[in-house]
């Protein structure tokens, strides 16, 4: 497998990744242009486009200048930071209820509510849907939190068409930021395209209605997930577009200003990944969900995390390589909720993927376990990685400090694993 020579992505990370002539993957190479962009320009753009939709919005008779899907997580209150306290807009916050919330999520998305003083609209999923999607979404690709995707990237545009809102605020557009799918000159919109192929899986609701072998999941448990018609999108003329196409996008300097002015609360520890700022809403997305990304393609979050870190001169790649040793492998605690969840056994889970693992990373040995065949660990030291070397922010040595809220430590207290369903 091939690594790229400055982060720690491999070349079949998902959805896609691209290496140039000195093997540096695409999304570094984005994350580096960055600093040549005049993000005052950009601010200058996003409040043009602020004020000609909240105009749209009042004109529709609508309160509200704006929609922002959230989750109450460190993102959501950056958003809701930006559009209301710096730029003076009044939005409506959209969530879809996924079920399984921590503690802690809830907490936050309270806070958030509580902080900014907005109107919320949240949908919740019943208990028997969301088991019936989990298991069925395993079985058919891998992903046992489908609906988490589904319902966020579709939800916000029903409500924008239902409440004529026609502006949507997404925060970060993660395949450009993390893989370079496009880069900031693109200014990419979000589309139904985009939500149908990646989020979506390729998967309508008809689509799983009309399976022969669904058995369990009905109209209404999929009702979230209907996208408006072209009609209803076109006659409000809704627009969704990225945040982080207008402000320069650091989920790490994000996370410490919402901490101090917003009171946000990050995790004690983690076990698959060493931020604890990430992915805090819900019991499974850092959890079975990126070991399922692991036993899939042999990579998970930490690699995301470290080659985020890396590429911000947070990290160097040997210490993003340590971490990705240590955590990716994991096998995460939360495992246990699901499978008592969805009654299935951890026979049941693995087999289910089996037909799932990339076999340039994963083979069976001579007893019919799987193991893996290459590892980052094992390109520490390939040829061409100093050359494309980046240099390390003055303040990184403060960051594995014991002040520190946002990254993990071993003498963190283990997180807790208790979830809550409304």
């Amino acid at each position: 497998m091939e690594y790229c020579k400055r982060c720690c992505y491999p070349a079949n990370t998902r959805p896609t990744i691209i290496f140039d002539e000195e093997g540096v993957c695409s999304g570094c190479r984005v994350a580096e242009r960055k600093v040549a962009i005049d993000w005052e320009e950009r601010k200058k753009r996003l409040k043009e486009i602020l004020a000609e939709y909240s105009a749209k919005a009042r004109a529709n008779g609508s309160p509200y200048d704006c929609i922002i899907p959230v989750s109450g997580g460190k993102d959501s209150h950056y958003q809701v930071h930006i559009i209301q306290k710096v730029l003076g807009y009044n939005p409506l916050l959209v969530t879809y209820n996924h079920g399984f919330n921590t503690k802690r999520g809830v907490r936050n998305l309270t806070n958030m509510v509580k902080q900014f003083d907005c109107n919320l609209i949240r949908i919740t999923t019943g208990m028997d849907a969301a088991r019936a999607m989990s298991r069925y979404m395993l079985k058919k690709v891998g992903d046992l939190t489908w609906h988490y995707h589904a319902g966020i990237t579709t939800f916000p545009i029903q409500i924008a068409a239902r409440y004529k809102i026609p502006l949507i605020v997404w925060g970060e557009h993660g395949y450009a930021d993390m893989l370079g799918m496009y880069g900031y000159e693109d200014m990419v919109e979000f589309s139904r395209k985009l939500r149908q192929e990646h989020f979506m899986r390729g998967f309508e609701p008809d689509d799983i209605l009309n399976d022969p072998l669904n058995t369990e999941i009905k109209p209404h448990h999929l009702e979230p997930f209907r996208y408006p018609s072209e009609e209803e999108i076109e006659s409000v003329g809704v627009r969704g577009i990225y945040l982080s196409n207008f402000v320069g996008w650091n989920a790490y300097e994000h996370t410490k200003f919402v901490i101090e002015n917003y009171e946000f609360e990050t995790a004690r520890k983690r076990e698959r990944t060493h931020h604890l700022y990430d992915k805090l809403d819900d019991i499974h997305a850092n959890g079975a969900h990126d070991y399922l990304k692991y036993l899939k393609f042999g990579y998970g979050r930490a690699t995301d995390d470290a080659s985020n870190d890396i590429r911000h001169g947070r990290m160097t790649r040997e210490e993003g390589i340590q971490m990705v040793a240590k955590y990716d492998p994991v096998r995460p605690s939360d495992l246990d909720i699901w499978l008592r969840f969805v009654a299935m056994t951890e026979e049941e889970f693995m087999a289910s993927i089996d037909h799932l693992r990339d076999s340039q990373i994963w083979e069976k040995d001579s007893a019919g376990k799987w193991r893996v065949k290459d590892a980052i660990a094992h390109h520490l030291n390939d040829p061409g990685v100093n050359e494309v070397r980046l240099p390390l922010v003055k303040d990184r040595e403060v960051l594995m400090s014991r002040n520190q809220p946002a990254y993990s430590r071993d003498d963190h207290i283990p997180e807790d694993t208790e979830y809550i369903w409304l």
